[in-house]
């Protein structure tokens, strides 16, 4: 897409109100990892800059992790279930194919008076959703939101796939979303892209209507992450870079106006080419690919809960979150704290 919809003129302001996360106990390192495919802990941190990566347990399914954050969460915004009037859930390892994600987070928090549903969009989940929650909020329709990215990517990772299986992590972040009393404060703009041409760079072939479940996709291995490494690496790359700049000019917003760069952690290259294009120091990004590996919709809002709870954002701190995914899907948020 080369044509941008319009920048948010004088937006109601939204901010986020409470965050929360949830990552699983068990570690998985590089040198595990040895011990399962051909690979080596040198080659992994070089081409990715991952060293280690959540593992949810079997019994744990996704909407258990988004449980835990979004309770998080609300405990941190000083809320109940009950004070949600709308669930959103950025995931691509759904609990099943339906019911929606969000229903089980809301039967997990007991949030009787809202409305949930389930956003697709891979590892650009987390921006689309807080875009989706923002409109209802500035509509007036709803009070408070809760947003959920949660991703259990174990149970879709080939460990047989060298290529794929050392990128993979587990875990949930959430935040709760308001109207806040604080003019040219919140979420000040977004920009949301696709192209559907790119679908195939990266996908779990079967499982879906187009190749239901059946004895040949399981025995082919098609219900796993298949990726084009390179196309997705040399696309991410470029996204990454023009989806940042172009929302911090047309904001007007300089490389020393951000606090934080939150980007998506699917590689550490990508992310260093992203910060590079705006001219970025690299204390002032936020890091945790090395810990938790990629989590698709979850990265960046483990990164997002990570800063705010454990950053100390300050009046004005600017934040600005990027992502690209699967679809191929890519955008950015920027945030006034």
């Amino acid at each position: 897409m080369t044509k941008l919809p319009p920048k948010l003129e004088s937006p109601v302001p939204v901010g986020v109100i409470g965050a929360g996360y949830y990552l699983p106990e068990r570690i998985l390192t590089n040198k595990d990892l040895e011990q399962m495919v051909d690979t080596s802990d040198e080659w992994i941190v070089e081409r990715t800059g991952i060293h280690e990566r959540r593992i949810a347990p079997p019994e744990m399914s996704t909407s258990d992790m988004g449980v835990l954050a979004a309770k998080a969460a609300l405990r941190n915004a000083g809320l109940t279930g009950n004070d949600i009037d709308m669930i959103i859930c950025a995931t691509v390892t759904p609990d099943m194919m339906f019911p929606s994600t969000a229903c089980f987070i809301q039967r997990g928090i007991e949030a009787r008076e809202s409305f949930a549903f389930d956003i697709t969009a891979a590892c650009t989940g987390f921006i689309y959703a807080l875009a989706t929650a923002y409109a209802y909020l500035a509509s007036g329709y709803v009070h408070n939101v809760l947003v959920v990215a949660a991703e259990k990517l174990s149970a879709f990772t080939d460990y047989e796939d060298r290529n794929t299986c050392v990128l993979f992590g587990d875990g949930a972040g959430a935040v709760v979303l308001s109207k806040i009393n604080k003019p040219g404060h919140g979420i000040i703009d977004f920009i949301l892209e696709s192209d559907g041409r790119l679908a195939n760079l990266l996908q779990v072939p079967a499982g879906g209507s187009r190749t239901p479940a059946s004895t040949s996709s399981i025995g082919e291995r098609m219900h796993y992450i298949s990726m084009e490494g390179r196309e997705v690496f040399k696309f991410a790359v470029t996204a990454m870079k023009r989806t940042t700049v172009r929302i911090a000019e047309r904001n007007g917003i300089k490389a020393e106006d951000i606090r934080w760069l939150i980007p998506h952690q699917a590689n550490k290259r990508i992310i260093d080419a992203a910060a590079e294009a705006l001219g970025l120091d690299a204390s002032r990004i936020h890091f945790n690919i090395h810990k938790y590996g990629n989590m698709s919709a979850a990265s960046t809002a483990v990164g997002l809960a990570e800063v705010v709870l454990n950053n100390g954002l300050k009046d004005g701190d600017i934040v600005l979150m990027v992502a690209f995914g699967a679809g191929m899907t890519w955008g950015s948020v920027l945030i006034k704290w």
